[in-house]
């Protein structure tokens, strides 16, 4: 059946535009992907992304800083921008008359970043102080030490925002020509959901777009190989941060969905396993809560909490039987059931929102190549059954691989156990 309300079309220098009509909303939220990350970086340029990603805020050749700013803040607007370690995505919110200036302004970011000396060095100064934020903040802390733990040298085992050494060492040319090389025509996805004519926004695009380069990439992307650590860091903190993970599905697995599942029922919210037993039955946790990230050809499952440091081998030893547990006599029927109808209901939900919609389309888009309905994906999820959830974490959700990372005070004297520590 073809969804009238989803268009997709290809400028001549490759840039990719996705479009759904939601005739019934005042507002437009229109993004600009360009599919280069953290994994896309030398290590002499580590960080590279996404200091490039704060720099054109700075100033185009047609805006100052402020005038950026200003532009969508006082329509009542949001225009923002985030870094992954896969791609990098500049957005905006407006409300349905104003999808034009967005998408002018989006335009211009991306194709005419003006730079100065000046600008460059008080910016790295920012990103400077944003690596040292990251350092006080332990709970974004450790994933960046996981990663590292888990994907060594593998470019995606970087940290997002690089390292002190990397920026302070960034030159403007450097981010010239990255910016220059990677944001062209077949690099990029745009991507709208809202109130507005696919024709219209193609019109648009071309315009300011056109003009472009089609210059496509080559990929040189390699599948990470998991490596099994357990490592503590001892800091001076409140609490102990505890991060324990394994491989799993990555966006493209055909268990994706028995992960998004398993997740849910690990750690997805106040009804998950580990949130009841080692939370509301015990009280040993303010937090506790699992993730599922996935990558482009890979992907990890991690359980995170935070105790004070007399409960820390509770924790531990808790969240080991009860995975122990799963692993052992499997889960119910009634248990899949209840956390599809949870995931399910989710992502209904998350589908009134257009700027879910919006990454919805960007994403599948990029990993895909084509439109997934939300219908479909509900589908998908619909089939996941008791015998296949059993499958996927008795075959595909190898434990005994499990990883992790203890950090704060006192976490020295439990590194025999940590290490020793079974799922």
């Amino acid at each position: 059946m073809t969804n009238t309300k989803f268009k997709k079309s290809e400028l001549s220098n490759g840039i990719r535009v996705v479009s759904e009509l939601h005739p019934g909303s005042r507002a437009v939220s229109i993004s600009i992907w360009v599919l280069t990350g953290t994994r896309d970086e030398t290590s002499d340029v580590a960080g590279i992304s996404h200091l490039l990603e704060h720099l054109v805020f700075k100033g185009t050749k047609t805006r100052s800083a402020y005038q950026i700013a200003k532009s969508l803040e006082a329509l009542g607007g949001d225009l923002n921008a985030y870094t992954t370690r896969e791609y990098t995505c500049y957005h905006a919110l407006v409300l349905k008359d104003h999808w034009e200036k967005a998408l002018d302004v989006l335009s211009d970011l991306i194709s005419n970043m003006h730079l100065n000396k000046k600008e460059f060095g008080l910016e790295k100064g920012v990103i400077l102080q944003e690596i040292a934020m990251s350092e006080d903040s332990h709970e974004e802390l450790i994933y960046d030490i996981f990663y590292d733990e888990v994907y060594g040298k593998h470019p995606l085992g970087r940290p997002i925002l690089g390292t002190p050494k990397s920026i302070a060492l960034m030159k403007q040319n450097q981010v010239m020509d990255y910016y220059k090389k990677t944001y062209t025509g077949k690099n990029i996805v745009v991507s709208a959901a809202g109130c507005l004519d696919h024709d219209e926004l193609m019109a648009g695009i071309e315009k300011r777009l056109g003009p472009k380069k089609s210059t496509k990439l080559q990929n040189k992307r390699t599948i990470p190989r998991w490596l099994k650590r357990r490592h503590v860091v001892e800091k001076q903190a409140e609490q102990v941060h505890m991060l324990l993970g394994f491989p799993t599905a990555s966006f493209k697995d055909k268990h994706r969905f028995e992960a998004v599942i398993t997740n849910t029922l690990l750690g997805g919210g106040m009804t998950s396993k580990l949130y009841q037993s080692v939370r509301e039955k015990r009280g040993l946790v303010y937090t506790i809560h699992s993730s599922l990230n996935t990558h482009m050809d890979s992907g990890m499952l991690t359980i995170y909490a935070g105790t004070e440091v007399k409960n820390a081998r509770k924790v531990g030893d808790l969240v080991s039987k009860e995975m122990q547990k799963i692993r052992k006599q499997g889960v119910t029927k009634h248990d899949v059931e209840m956390f599809k109808t949870q995931v399910i209901g989710s992502i209904l939900l998350g589908s009134d929102d257009i700027e879910n919609r919006m990454t919805s389309l960007a994403v599948n888009e990029i990993v895909f190549g084509h439109y997934r309905s939300v219908e479909s994906v509900i589908e998908e999820i619909k089939k996941v059954s008791v015998d296949s959830v059993n499958y996927y974490i008795r075959e595909e959700l190898d434990l005994d691989k499990a990883s992790g990372v203890l950090l704060g005070p006192g976490v020295n004297e439990l590194k025999s156990w940590w290490e020793d520590l079974s799922l």
